[in-house]
C-alpha cells in the first residue's frame, strides 16, 4: 500500500493509527478534552464540530479551531461534522452542512476532513474540490447506525467513494450478530485487496464489534477510533488499552518462529 502522509503520520504503513475524538458542547468542554488528548500523543485527533454548539457561527468556529490547533500542536487533526442521520448531534440543512466545512477547510488550521457520501454527489463533489485545493485529504465516510448491509452493498459505496475523488474510504456500521461482525471483517479484507493503493478505515460498532476496533493491521483497516473521556460513537476503546493491544497484535503478527 502507498500509505498517505499527513504531517509525518503515515495512513496505512504498520499499526492502525490511533484517532482520538473531541466531543464537547463548550468552548471549556473542549480545550479540556484537548488538552488531555494532546497529553496521550495520538497519532490523530479529530474535532467532532457537531457536538459543539457554537458550530454553526463562523467567528466561534474558527476561533476553537485557532485554540485546538494551539494545543494539539502538530498532531494531524481531522474535522467532522457528523449529521443526524449518521449519528451526529446537529440537524443542519445541505448548505449549512457544505458551509460549516468550508469554513474549516478554508481556516487553515485542519490536515484532514470527513465528507458523508451521502449527503449528496453535487456538495460532496463541491467540498471535495476545496479540500483538496486547501491540501486537506479527504476521508469520505458512510455510517449506519441500526444494521450492517451486505457486503456488495458497502463495496459499491466505497468504490463510489473513490470515484468522487475520496483520499481515505471509510465505513462504520452496527452489528446485530456475530456474522455482521464476520461479514465487516471480510469486507475489509476483500476492499484491501482490491484497491491496495487507498487506505481504508472500517469498524463495526457497538461491543460486539470491538474487534474490528483491534485488528485493521490484520485485516487492512488504516486507522482506529478509540476515546480519551467520551466516546463518539459505540464500542471505542479507551487510549491507553487500544495502544496496547494494538502493539500485542502488530508484535505477534510479524513474530518469527526460532
Amino acid at each position: 500500500m502507498n500509505p498517505i502522509v499527513v504531517r509525518n503520520v503515515k495512513i496505512g504503513e504498520g499499526i492502525p493509527k490511533v484517532c482520538l475524538p473531541i466531543v464537547g458542547h463548550t468552548q471549556y468542554e473542549i480545550t479540556s478534552q484537548a488538552m488531555t488528548i494532546a497529553s496521550l500523543k495520538p497519532d490523530i485527533v479529530e474535532f467532532r464540530a457537531d457536538w459543539y454548539d457554537e458550530c454553526t457561527n463562523k467567528e466561534n468556529l474558527i476561533e476553537m479551531l485557532m485554540l485546538i490547533r494551539k494545543l494539539i500542536n502538530r498532531t494531524p487533526l481531522l474535522f467532522s461534522f457528523r449529521t443526524v442521520v449518521e449519528g451526529g448531534m446537529q440537524k443542519v440543512e445541505r448548505a449549512e452542512y457544505v458551509r460549516i466545512n468550508k469554513t474549516a477547510i478554508e481556516s487553515g488550521l485542519i490536515d484532514m476532513i470527513d465528507i458523508e457520501l451521502m449527503i449528496g454527489d453535487e456538495y460532496v463533489k463541491e467540498l471535495i474540490e476545496a479540500a483538496h485545493e486547501n491540501n486537506i485529504t479527504v476521508v469520505m465516510s458512510n455510517h449506519d447506525f441500526e444494521k450492517t448491509p451486505e457486503k456488495e452493498e458497502l463495496i459499491k459505496r466505497m468504490e463510489k467513494m473513490i470515484s468522487l475523488g475520496a483520499d481515505i474510504p471509510k465505513v462504520a456500521v452496527m452489528p446485530n450478530n456475530n456474522k455482521d461482525v464476520i461479514n465487516l471483517l471480510d469486507l475489509t479484507d476483500s476492499f484491501h485487496s482490491m484497491h491496495p493503493d487507498y487506505p481504508i478505515i472500517t469498524m463495526s460498532m457497538d461491543g460486539r464489534g470491538v474487534v474490528s476496533r483491534l485488528a485493521g493491521e490484520i485485516f487492512g483497516s488504516a486507522v482506529t477510533f478509540g476515546c480519551a473521556r467520551k466516546q463518539s460513537a459505540p464500542g471505542q476503546i479507551e487510549a491507553g488499552e487500544l495502544a496496547v493491544v494494538l502493539r500485542i497484535l502488530h508484535s505477534n503478527l510479524y513474530h518469527k518462529e526460532m
